[in-house]
């Protein structure tokens, strides 16, 4: 159950003791490899694929797939570094923790207007 991941806000809310990781993968829409892959970057800034598969213990395709999404969510950068034999690779870099976590705060207060939204637009009639 180590990659299990909340299905949704009221899956999180039900655990007694939720963990970063859990939070994060929740509230960003993740699985939890990526929230790993993520957590490894900090430790490991300018990271390419195959130096992550190796320390994650996970096939280049899965990384690949798991750093194509934690860019779109805007939390690593990607860097083109070219090599001295000809070609390039990317290096991969996590957005810093302190700003991870504002992002967190920032999602789940707009998550928490928006519910206060609903229930106050409700006028007791129920949609169809």
């Amino acid at each position: 159950m180590a990659d299990a991941t909340p299905d949704d806000l009221g899956d999180l809310m039900e655990q007694p003791d939720p963990g970063f990781r859990e939070v994060m993968s929740c509230v960003f829409g993740i699985h939890q490899h990526e929230t790993r892959t993520y957590l490894s970057l900090i430790d490991q800034p300018g990271s390419t694929v195959e130096e992550l598969a190796t320390q994650l213990e996970r096939d280049r395709s899965n990384v690949n797939r798991s750093l194509s999404t934690l860019l779109e969510r805007g939390l690593v950068t990607r860097e083109r570094r070219l090599l001295d034999s000809g070609g390039y690779v990317y290096q991969y870099t996590a957005e810093p923790l302190p700003e991870a976590k504002e992002m967190l705060h920032t999602a789940l207060d707009q998550w928490v207007e928006n519910v206060h939204d609903v229930i106050e637009d409700f006028d007791g009639e129920l949609a169809e």
